[in-house]
C-alpha cells in the first residue's frame, strides 16, 4: 500500500484542478443538437419525453428541425451541420453544467425567426437572467448569434433557453444552434495601457462554424458584460468579429458599431484631475462590403472627437488620437457611429465601422 495514500494538501490540489477544468470553451454538450431523439421520441418534428433531446431536458412544444425543411413557402435554414431546435410558446430547453463557483463566463447561441416577428428569447442561469430581442436581424440569412454573460454563484448550474412569446401559431417559435460557453478572465489596466481590454481580445466564444460574429447585448439586458472591461451603454447590441471572417486592425478581435448612435460601447477609467492624456484607437471596416462615408465619435468625459471613415467595403482602417485633460478622477471613454449603415451586397444587413486596439496613457510632466 506505500504510496497509495496522498497528503491532504495534494488531493485538495487534485479536485481544485479537476473543478476548475469541469468545463472546456467551446459548443456545451450536444450544443448543435447533431444528436437527436429516437424515432419512437418524435410525433412529426415535436420531441415527446422532457428526455427525447439527448443531454438536454425540455419543456413545452420543442421541435427538432433538419436543415432545408420546409414551412409553408419558407425553406429553414440551419447554419451548422444538420439540425437544430425549435421553441413554440413558452417551451424551453435547459442543461446542467459544472462551472466554477465566482468565475464570470459567457453563453454564446445562434438564433433565427421564423414566422413571428417580434420575438425574444429569455435566457438564464439561476438565479440571473436576461431577455435578449430578435426583432432587428444583423446577417442576411436571418441567423445571429448573441452572447450573455454571468457570474456562477453556485458550482452547478441550470442553464435554460426559453421562448417567452405567444404566437396563434406554436411552430412559430425560434429556432436555436450552436449553443456554446466560455470563461471570462477580467482584465487590469496596465502601465502601457490604462484602459481594460483595449484590443478586445478578451470576449466571448466565436463559433468557428459561422461567419457573421457574436451580438454583445445592451447592458440593460445583460448586467455582466461578455466583453470584460467594457458596457454597452446603447438600446442596441454592437457585434463581436474575429480576425478569421473579418478585417480587424489589431490583434484577432474588434467591436463592430453595427446600429448607428444605437451601438455604444463604454468604459470608464481611473484619472488624475488636471493630467493631459491621449486616446488613441483605430477605425476601419471589416471587410463585409459595408460602404459609404462613417464616422465614429469618441468620447473622453467631455471632449470628443469625431472621425470620418470613407469605407470600400474591402477592409483598411486609419488612427486616430483624441487629447484631454481630466476633470474628474474617473473618465468615460465612449464610442458610438454617427450613422446607420447598411451591407451593399444585401441591403438588409445593418453594419457599421470597426474600432480597436484603443490605448489610454498619460503624458509625462502633466
Amino acid at each position: 500500500m506505500r504510496g497509495a495514500m496522498l497528503p491532504l494538501s495534494a488531493l485538495v490540489l487534485l479536485a481544485t484542478c479537476h473543478f476548475a477544468f469541469s468545463i472546456k470553451d467551446g459548443l456545451v454538450e450536444n450544443g448543435n443538437f447533431e444528436v437527436g431523439p429516437k424515432p419512437s421520441e418524435l410525433k412529426g418534428t415535436e420531441m415527446i419525453g422532457r428526455y427525447a433531446l439527448p443531454k438536454w431536458e425540455i419543456s413545452g412544444f420543442v421541435e427538432y428541425i433538419k436543415a432545408g425543411q420546409k414551412q409553408g413557402d419558407m425553406l429553414l435554414v440551419v447554419p451548422e451541420g444538420a439540425y437544430a431546435v425549435r421553441l413554440g410558446n413558452e417551451a424551453s430547453i435547459k442543461q446542467v453544467l459544472n462551472v466554477t463557483k465566482g468565475m464570470y463566463y459567457s453563453i454564446t447561441f445562434s438564433a433565427a425567426r421564423t414566422c413571428a416577428q417580434e420575438e425574444e428569447l429569455n435566457i438564464s442561469i439561476s438565479p440571473e437572467w436576461g431577455v435578449l430581442p430578435m426583432q432587428t436581424m444583423y446577417s442576411s440569412n436571418g441567423w445571429d448569434s448573441y452572447a450573455w454573460a454571468f457570474k456562477a454563484l453556485l458550482d452547478i448550474v441550470d442553464l435554460v433557453v426559453h421562448n417567452p412569446g405567444v404566437e396563434e401559431d406554436p411552430a412559430c417559435g425560434p429556432l436555436i444552434d450552436s449553443v456554446a460557453i466560455k470563461a471570462l478572465y477580467p482584465p487590469r489596466p496596465t502601465n502601457k495601457n490604462l484602459m481594460k481590454n483595449g484590443g478586445f481580445e478578451e470576449g466571448p466564444y466565436l463559433l468557428p462554424n459561422t461567419s457573421w460574429g457574436v451580438l454583445i447585448p445592451p447592458n440593460i439586458e445583460d448586467k455582466h458584460s461578455p466583453l470584460p472591461g467594457w458596457m454597452v451603454e446603447s438600446l442596441k447590441a454592437v457585434k463581436y468579429i474575429d480576425v478569421e471572417h473579418f478585417s480587424v486592425p489589431q490583434g484577432r478581435r474588434a467591436i463592430e458599431l453595427v446600429a448607428g448612435k444605437e451601438s455604444a460601447i463604454a468604459q470608464v477609467v481611473r484619472t488624475i484631475i488636471g493630467k493631459t492624456y491621449t486616446l488613441t484607437f483605430a477605425v476601419g471596416d471589416a471587410s463585409n462590403s459595408c460602404e459609404g462615408s462613417m464616422i465614429v465619435e469618441a468620447f473622453a468625459g467631455k471632449d470628443t472627437l469625431k472621425v470620418p471613415y470613407e469605407s470600400k467595403g474591402k477592409g483598411g482602417f486609419k488612427r486616430a488620437v483624441l487629447k484631454f485633460v481630466a476633470a474628474s478622477s474617473r473618465t468615460r471613454i465612449m464610442f458610438y457611429s454617427t450613422f446607420y449603415t447598411m451591407r451593399s451586397d444585401d441591403f438588409s444587413s445593418l453594419c457599421g465601422p470597426v474600432v480597436d486596439d484603443v490605448k489610454l496613457l498619460s503624458l509625462r510632466g502633466t
